[in-house]
């Protein structure tokens, strides 16, 4: 029997499939190059399993075997430090309890965070995250077990053109997003910073100053805030054209006025009004 989230979810594996193969790939590559630097054989084992943060845990290789783990510990905190608003967005998606938190978090990644985004069901919204992190959590360990077995055969994986195909999955799944006006606004501005700020910064801090391109959001406030009139001049104004209207009505204006209080206010006000204009009007065609 056909559901209404068969084809949506066939999607969902036909993508989740294709990340996954650049994963292990990736992974492959990762494992070799802690070989190739003569680390521990259980390094590239722990790392993938108990970090699960791919450029980090590059990252950190080639600072330990420049003999610097301080430095490493430093640039990992810095490189995902973007974690923290990545929690924020799906903090609801992961669930309440505790348990579910602890897994979740150790499951967000860049890829999981944009795929869960994507969808707009709460219920799809929850399956998408636990079935995209515990794919790429299977599949970046399996490449990483991978590449300590081959040992160097795997190679650099930007010689094989899959350092691109993070990036290029990122930006085809947040390319829906973007037709909306302020959430394009956000998103140029912040790769432009992130892009600004790479030759200058330490590797994770342009990703954070990214982060700056939330405050494109409040230019517009910002504008209407000084178009705004100054308090009580709106009032002012509507007392000052009521009081020119009464003095051009001439003195029979306030006998109509108060001809026209009491229950029927809206009535007395509209017969006041013509009681006190039709002299005025008389006495000047005289």
């Amino acid at each position: 029997m056909r559901t209404p989230n068969r084809t949506p979810d066939a999607a969902l594996l036909r993508d989740a499939a294709a990340i996954a193969a650049a994963m292990i790939a990736v992974g492959a590559s990762f494992g070799a190059i802690t070989i190739a630097y003569a680390l521990p054989l259980w390094l590239p084992f722990a790392m993938s399993t108990l970090v699960f943060a791919g450029g980090a845990q590059f990252l950190a290789v080639g600072l330990f075997a420049a003999g610097n783990p301080i430095a490493a510990i430093v640039a990992g905190l810095l490189l995902n430090a973007r974690h923290l608003p990545f929690g924020l967005a799906v903090s609801a998606t992961i669930g309440p309890r505790l348990r579910d938190r602890l897994i979740g978090s150790h499951l967000m990644t860049d890829e999981v965070v944009a795929f869960t985004l994507r969808e707009t069901d709460p219920v799809r919204r929850r399956r998408t995250y636990w079935l995209i992190g515990i794919t790429l959590f299977t599949s970046w360990n399996a490449g990483t077990a991978l590449g300590v077995l081959l040992g160097g055969v795997t190679g650099d994986p930007a010689q094989l053109g899959l350092d691109a195909a993070f990036p290029a999955g990122l930006i085809a799944l947040i390319l829906p997003s973007l037709r909306d006006r302020s959430t394009r606004a956000v998103a140029l501005t912040g790769a432009a910073l992130a892009v600004l700020f790479t030759p200058i910064l330490p590797a994770g801090l342009p990703v954070l100053c990214a982060l700056l391109g939330l405050l494109v959001l409040f230019v517009p406030r910002f504008r209407s805030g000084l178009r705004t009139p100054a308090p009580g001049s709106a009032p002012d104004t509507a007392a000052g054209s009521a009081t020119a209207a009464g003095s051009a009505a001439g003195p029979d204006s306030a006998a109509g006025s108060a001809a026209g209080s009491g229950p029927d206010s809206a009535a007395g006000s509209a017969a006041g009004s013509v009681a006190g204009s039709a002299p005025v009007s008389l006495g000047g065609e005289a």
